[in-house]
């Protein structure tokens, strides 16, 4: 059944404008829980998606990305962390970013809890509630695996920096300032694509295999 671009509106937004801002906000409630409570000062400790929404990166640039068939690509606006306020800001930093992608892969675990619901749900609504739950197991899938590629400023190259020694993190934290510009370039040119697409498969199989 082909979606008119209303429908897909409607079952496309509401997980991914949660998908993009539970995963900011994850970020905040691990750097309170670390020691810096920047994010809270701030505001930026809720769920509340209007406190995170960018317009671009949430709303215009996804929905441009799925009408043209594209890997899903977005942002929210970034949960301010300052992590030399962490208890121990080098590894502490490990488990801040790591709380994004890691509340992606519980919100794709939910959306397939979902789908089980939606088999026993009323016939009017199974069928659309069926689709927005694939197309929230899909959205957050996509954005767990991007947001793990080793490249600063993604969640994957803060981990990575975390991880490494430190002659090698603070050259390696240094791509940051270029990290937007390649990231974009991967995916004009469809290399991001080819590497995640292979990633994203097997985490769908993992999901699938646990429930």
């Amino acid at each position: 059944m082909e979606l008119s671009l209303i429908q897909k509106i409607v079952i496309y937004a509401p997980p991914i404008i949660f998908a993009i801002t539970v995963h900011e906000a994850a970020h905040g409630y691990a750097a309170k829980y670390f020691g810096d409570m920047t994010a809270f000062n701030a505001g930026r400790i809720t769920l509340n998606p209007i406190k995170h929404i960018d317009p671009f990166g949430t709303i215009l640039l996804p929905a441009i990305t799925i009408l043209l068939g594209g890997i899903l690509f977005g942002w929210a606006k970034p949960v301010p962390v300052d992590f030399s306020r962490l208890r121990n800001p080098k590894k502490d930093m490990l488990w801040v970013a790591a709380a994004g992608p890691a509340s992606n892969f519980v919100m794709a675990i939910f959306w397939a809890l979902v789908i089980k619901f939606s088999a026993g749900a009323p016939e009017a609504i199974a069928y659309p509630l069926a689709m927005m739950a694939k197309a929230g197991i899909a959205i957050n899938i996509v954005l767990m695996v991007l947001n793990l590629l080793p490249l600063p400023p993604l969640d994957g190259g803060r981990i990575a920096v975390s991880l490494l020694p430190m002659n090698l993190a603070r050259p390696f934290a240094q791509i940051e300032r270029f990290g937007f510009i390649i990231l974009i370039a991967l995916l004009f040119t469809g290399v991001l694509s080819r590497i995640l697409t292979p990633l994203i498969n097997v985490v769908d199989g993992l999901i699938n295999s646990l429930i």
